[in-house]
């Protein structure tokens, strides 16, 4: 799939800069509410690489905002909306630390309940991280074979299960075989 769009990465930590600002919140206070040190935030808004979807979750909910908003997606002001596939913004292509990409879906509606992504895991990943944060998830697999790991269980997904999860529980997804994973993955965060 060929994509049209691609969201400029190093915007999004400049948007968590510049909202930080504006609400008069230190590192240090963004620090305490996130759980994230202020060393790894202060990287985050230098970064030319977006962290992954659950950390501008948790982000997101300490500035009292959300993900969309940091992605720069709230231009828009629709009761509905189409996004075609040539249209979605691909988030990260192997930016996060476990080589994670996210393609926005819905990126034209403003005020979103929910954060919809079509979410790709290598085949190979870098490193494993296990990702938490308060809401849930479903992610529905679309293609190849997904082990997934929620607190102490590990499942194995292929295509056509769906996943549904208390995201509070550290959880962690990867590839099996030689097929990279591609999910329909939608977030949502009460605090939205």
């Amino acid at each position: 799939m060929k994509q049209t769009s691609v969201l400029i990465e190093s915007e999004i930590g400049k948007r968590i800069k510049a909202l930080r600002l504006e609400k008069r919140i230190t590192l240090e206070n963004l620090s305490a509410q996130t759980g994230f040190t202020k060393g790894y935030l202060s990287k985050v808004e230098k970064s030319e690489k977006a962290p992954p979807v659950s950390t501008l979750g948790t982000i997101a909910r300490a500035l009292n905002t959300t993900i969309s908003h940091l992605l720069g997606e709230d231009n828009y002001s629709l009761s509905i909306s189409l996004v075609k596939k040539t249209e979605r913004q691909l988030i990260t292509g192997g930016g996060t630390s476990v080589g994670y990409s996210y393609e926005a879906v819905a990126q034209k509606f403003n005020n979103k309940a929910m954060e919809p992504f079509v979410l790709t895991l290598p085949v190979n990943p870098k490193k494993r991280k296990f990702y938490h944060h308060i809401g849930q998830e479903i992610l529905f697999v679309l293609e190849g074979t997904m082990r997934f790991f929620h607190g102490t269980e590990e499942l194995i997904a292929e295509e056509g299960d769906c996943v549904y999860l208390d995201s509070s529980i550290p959880h962690f997804g990867e590839s099996v075989g030689e097929k990279a994973v591609k999910c329909f993955m939608v977030v949502f965060s009460p605090d939205n």
